[in-house]
């Protein structure tokens, strides 16, 4: 999942720089955060604006050749790993290459290291891409797993968009219960449910739900796997 930022130009032209901010952005790095090096906070001021960015492509450095903007061997020309490919709106035909983007994580305690940021040099272009809906066989299946009073569900098998964006059990003598992601698609519920049979009501990214009553039977046990519906 792509992870939310903050974005400023370093020295862009103000023509650009109004263009971007009235039209969506995506932006992927090489590099992971960190704090910033010295000298890092002399960034010219300019208005933080929202994006998006997620990792690609090479963790050794030494792979890290070739690229949209003909630099070649980002290491020996050296922008190492602090470089950027930028979106089709972004990168106008590469007439953007060699541009510094200053990209700072939104205040996520789960993400991001508060008051950091980190200077990127535009190296490459990533073309878009489109999703298409998953093709699955048979049911989503359910991996439930846990402890006493706590679930944990792995659901797998996933058609339609193919990602859950919300999970919600739902016990025989309990209503429906929302459950929190624990990490990508584990999904956790601080409850008893045990000696009763389980319902899971699973949405997917493209906002469809589909509802299996009684996946797993009243004496389910942890580590077993149950199929439910499938979306269509």
């Amino acid at each position: 999942m792509p992870l939310p930022l903050k974005l400023k130009l370093i020295h862009i032209l103000t023509l650009l720089f109004t263009l971007l901010s009235s039209l969506p952005r995506r932006a992927t790095s090489h590099y992971s955060y960190s704090s910033s090096p010295p000298g890092y906070s002399t960034a010219q001021p300019h208005e933080w604006r929202s994006a998006r960015a997620t990792y690609y492509a090479a963790a050794d450095p030494r792979d890290a050749v070739g690229g949209a903007c003909g630099y070649g061997d980002l290491v020996k020309g050296g922008y190492g790993m602090a470089t950027v490919g930028l979106s089709e709106v972004l990168f106008e035909r590469g007439q953007i290459c060699g541009a510094c983007f200053e990209l700072r994580c939104v205040d996520d305690l789960r993400w991001c290291i508060p008051g950091t940021s980190i200077i990127l040099t535009a190296t490459n272009f990533c073309a878009p891409n489109y999703g298409i809906k998953c093709r699955k066989e048979a049911g989503i299946r359910f991996t439930i797993d846990g402890s006493n009073i706590f679930i944990s569900v792995l659901i797998t098998n996933v058609a339609g968009a193919g990602d859950i964006v919300a999970v919600k059990v739902k016990g025989s003598r309990t209503g429906w219960l929302p459950m929190g992601r624990n990490w990508g698609q584990n999904w956790h519920l601080n409850a008893d449910l045990k000696n009763q049979p389980l319902s899971f009501e699973v949405t997917g990214s493209d906002g469809v739900t589909v509802t299996s009553y009684n996946v797993a039977p009243k004496n389910w046990n942890f580590g077993q796997t149950f199929e439910g519906k499938q979306f269509v």
